[in-house]
């Protein structure tokens, strides 16, 4: 019984092993909603907001009822002597009399309640609290729409390094098999010794790029890892293809998309800062009010010669005090004007860079939208030209077999065609990048 026990916990355990290897393949959307759960500044984004509504309460409860207590012991080891006047007594006039007041051993113990009543820095110190906590769900957006971009481009790059290789592997068996074919010409004497050297240096160099596209498979994978927040040795299976990516993400309507600047992560963190100088000019003012804050407190006092405090017959006396603090700045030798006058600055530069942002935010957009729309041009044009230098590549093998073209010829039909599949290749990923630049400027 223990045996089989052990056969089906260990049965389970592999399937669940294999449940979760297989939950590694991700669609781009499904990356995307993955990494912004898991991806590290995700992750700390979310902590930053709950770290700021934490401290919003911290700076209201500020203002709140506070009660501290105190307990405190002493033991005089050498009491203090006074001197009394010796006629007190019944002596000499002119004598002292030395004379030990107390005992040597003495506890207490003290409540204080505490309440703020006034204070204009408390007031403005709430009031920024709502700000912080807006500029941190800002700053959570921003990290995400940037770990979204991150995502794209890292999804893109693995696509196109597998791609890359699928194409390479094609052309390099393609390759192969013309210059087997040319070396037994050569060696039959119908062609001659240049044909076959000038396969061997285009298949020589179509191998290299073969072995660096591997490479770069496995270094894009793992950056893309990263991206997600998982080990960089995950399995992770990509199952969008980027032809059917670069399609879906073409759309020349998404160009005259609606765009409402309030909308914009970077100009909503702008207006943030505009808010926060201007606090910051209200707290300056505030250090110029009084402030007012009231206590009472209760606390007992016990005196012993020894240390008796906690027996039953020691004897304890209370006391109470109510009162208030009152605090009027006077005079500051101007250090108040001096910072007032500086949170006034601050403000205008903040305002300032407010219209910084909005015309910057704009030439963006505008390049953002030139852009996709170049990238969607390139894409059909690159795709078009793709297609031609097949059809001449083709038509060159054809010649070059017939004895028509020669090697020269070949060759250079041969580069052309590797130089449109790379540059159409880079295309579909470009459309898809700048879809997503577009998308982060119009916060879509």
């Amino acid at each position: 019984m223990k045996y089989k026990l052990i056969l089906i916990f260990s049965f389970f355990s592999i399937l669940q092993g294999f449940s979760q290897e297989q939950s590694n393949s991700y669609t781009l959307e499904e990356a995307i909603n993955f990494a912004l759960e898991n991806n590290y500044s995700a992750i700390n984004a979310s902590r930053d907001l709950q770290d700021a509504q934490k401290q919003k309460w911290e700076t209201i409860a500020a203002g709140l009822p506070q009660i501290n207590g105190s307990v405190g012991y002493q033991n005089q080891l050498k009491q203090p002597v006074s001197l009394l006047p010796g006629e007190l007594a019944g002596g000499e006039p002119g004598t002292f009399i030395p004379i030990v007041f107390g005992q040597p051993q003495s506890m207490t113990a003290t409540a204080t309640l505490t309440q703020q009543i006034f204070d204009g820095s408390y007031i403005v110190g709430v009031q920024a609290t709502k700000t912080f906590i807006d500029y941190s769900k800002n700053n959570k957006e921003k990290t995400a729409l940037d770990v979204k971009k991150a995502v794209v481009q890292a999804y893109g790059n693995v696509l196109l390094a597998e791609e890359s290789v699928k194409i390479l592997e094609k052309n390099a068996a393609t390759l192969e098999k013309n210059l087997f074919e040319t070396k037994t010409t050569f060696e039959n004497g119908l062609t001659d010794e240049e044909s076959v050297e000038q396969l061997q240096i285009t298949l020589s160099t179509i191998k290299n790029q073969l072995k660096n596209a591997t490479r770069l498979k496995d270094i894009t994978l793992q950056m893309l890892n990263i991206t997600l927040g998982i080990a960089t040795d995950s399995p992770t299976i990509l199952t969008d293809n980027l032809d059917d990516l670069a399609q879906r993400e073409t759309s020349l309507a998404f160009v005259e998309s609606e765009f409402n600047i309030t909308n914009n992560v970077d100009y909503k963190m702008a207006v943030n800062l505009n808010e926060q100088r201007a606090l910051e000019l209200k707290l300056a003012k505030s250090r110029a009010l009084p402030s007012l804050n009231a206590f009472v407190n209760y606390g007992s006092s016990a005196f012993s010669d020894s240390f008796s405090f906690f027996k039953s017959d020691q004897q304890w006396f209370d006391s109470s005090v109510l009162g208030l603090d009152l605090n009027i700045p006077i005079f500051s030798s101007l250090k108040r004007s001096a910072s007032t006058q500086r949170a006034k600055i601050a403000l205008e530069k903040a305002k300032t860079q407010l219209n910084e942002a909005e015309q910057q935010i704009k030439l963006q957009l505008k390049k953002a939208q030139s852009d996709y729309m170049l990238a969607i041009e390139q894409y059909a044009t690159n795709k078009e030209n793709l297609k031609l230098a097949e059809r001449i590549e083709k038509k060159n093998q054809t010649k070059y077999t017939e004895g028509i073209a020669s090697s020269f010829e070949l060759r250079q039909a041969q580069l052309q065609l590797y130089d449109a599949q790379n540059t159409y290749l880079q295309a579909m990923v470009d459309v898809i990048n700048t879809k997503t630049e577009l998308e982060i400027v119009l916060n879509n």
